[in-house]
């Protein structure tokens, strides 16, 4: 098996019917799979998964446990050689997963991938070549965990070699839009940590698949169009708490304990306290 595809629902029946329409348009020609977890979902999704999609592998779940939980989930099953975790709000694009398969298959130091991300008006996301939304990246800057996140120049935006739109280059982290992994890469880094219940779980696992000796790509010759339906209710409670605690569970995990990046032919000068299983 080439590809494992797997979305993760929660009451977004109508935006993953786009998503997994075009994930199915996408990948017509390679060997793949899908699987949609649900989380609980009170809408139509899982009678719209049945009656629409019969070849979904769908794993139901009873309550809301979180994305990096389901990601587990749908882990323990999938067989591809390479697994690209899509939100149900992305719709992508005709040739996205070719190319970004290509690319992969060429760049055998790369452990995960994202690509140029825009709005459904056709704006760019900066987001797309760091990963980072802006109370991220002020959030590392402040505890002085910026450093350890070189390729997102956080604390310089205006260096000269930082890369443009339309420039392919290593980049920290991915977003969660669409993260396109290499298996042997995920089987290094582990489990998803799943203390991180709606966010942060896509900073964490790009960190330790950096940590793991690979490298993660920002791909921008080809494109996803995001709905970005997770951030509309930045000032509910809900979020404040999901959003500000992922924070907190980070800095928590890393901030007095930061491993080094291990490339290779590059000493470490101090050793690491964080080990990848």
């Amino acid at each position: 098996m080439k590809l494992s595809v797997v979305i993760i629902n929660y009451n977004t029946c109508d935006m993953l019917r786009l998503a997994l329409n075009s994930v199915v348009r996408a990948a017509q020609d390679i060997n793949s799979e899908i699987f949609v977890v649900d989380n609980g979902s009170a809408d139509r999704s899982l009678t719209m998964l049945k009656d629409e999609f019969p070849d979904v592998n769908v794993i139901a779940n009873t309550r809301n446990n979180g994305i990096a939980k389901a990601y587990n989930q749908a882990m323990s099953h999938v067989t591809g050689e390479y697994v690209l975790m899509v939100s149900a709000d992305t719709i992508t694009g005709k040739k996205t997963i070719e190319k970004a398969l290509e690319f992969m298959d060429m760049h055998t130091d790369a452990g995960g991938l994202g690509v140029r991300m825009i709005t459904p008006e056709g704006r760019f996301l900066k987001e797309s070549k760091h990963g980072f939304t802006r109370p991220w990246a002020i959030f590392f800057k402040l505890t002085g965990m910026a450093k350890y996140f070189s390729k997102s120049r956080l604390t310089d935006m205006q260096r000269k070699d930082w890369v443009e739109e339309f420039q392919t280059s290593e980049t920290d982290v991915l977003n969660g839009a669409f993260m396109l992994f290499r298996k042997e890469a995920l089987n290094r880094t582990g489990a998803l940590d799943e203390r991180f219940h709606v966010y942060g779980y896509d900073i964490d696992l790009s960190y330790r698949i950096r940590l793991s000796g690979f490298k993660n790509y920002y791909f921008p010759k080809t494109y996803i169009i995001n709905f970005n339906t997770k951030g509309r209710a930045k000032f509910s409670f809900t979020y404040i708490r999901e959003f500000y605690g992922a924070m907190i569970i980070f800095a928590t995990k890393y901030l007095f304990k930061m491993p080094e990046i291990k490339m290779e032919g590059i000493p470490q000068l101090y050793p690491s306290s964080y080990e990848v299983k």
